[in-house]
């Protein structure tokens, strides 16, 4: 478990960019590419990856909300999920997740308890992020584990993503009311 003056002592050694990587903007890439994988299913195109410090890829996940019936299953959940059965532990330290939309308080919780080093996510969310939209949720006092978090990576291709994608389907939306609308 991280603590909050771990964290402020340790910044630089903690924020490290994972061995084998030469940029958060790659990693940032095959969050992009999960998200793609969930806009293919007709969620909203939100796409994490997990990796260690080794720069291992320890999972993968994209939104499957709808196809799975779940409200939970969010791109970071399903990730987190995967990781932990991969090994075989509900905590994942030392990892960093990876995702392409600033998430909600729901995944924050999450990855406190599941006590990840950090998260980097592409876009931010005005209605629902909690890192620094809506509110700063890992600074609140009674958090057990500090994590570090950076946004803004890849912003303008993640949040192009997501605009694409609405915009797709109030289009659709607008095509199926004019088809029903009475002559």
């Amino acid at each position: 478990m991280t603590t909050r003056r771990e964290l402020e002592h340790c910044r630089a050694e903690l924020t490290a960019l994972p061995s084998g990587w030469d940029s958060w903007e790659a990693l940032m890439r095959l969050a992009m590419e999960e998200a793609a994988k969930a806009e293919e299913l007709g969620e909203v195109p939100v796409g994490a990856v997990l990796v260690t410090p080794d720069g291992e890829i320890l999972a993968r996940g994209h939104n499957r909300t709808i196809t799975d019936n779940d409200p939970t299953a969010h791109a970071e959940i399903l990730a987190l999920r995967d990781a932990a059965a991969t090994v075989r532990n509900y905590r994942v330290e030392n990892a960093v997740l990876v995702v392409t939309l600033e998430p909600c308080m729901m995944c924050t919780g999450a990855m406190v308890h599941a006590r990840v080093r950090g998260i980097v996510y592409g876009t931010t969310d005005p209605k629902t992020g909690v890192l620094a939209s809506q509110m700063e949720a890992l600074e609140l006092p009674f958090q057990n584990h500090a994590i570090w978090h950076m946004g803004g990576v890849l912003a303008q291709e993640c949040a192009a993503q997501l605009s694409a994608f609405f915009r797709k389907r109030r289009e659709e939306h607008k095509l199926r009311k004019s088809d029903t609308a009475p002559c």
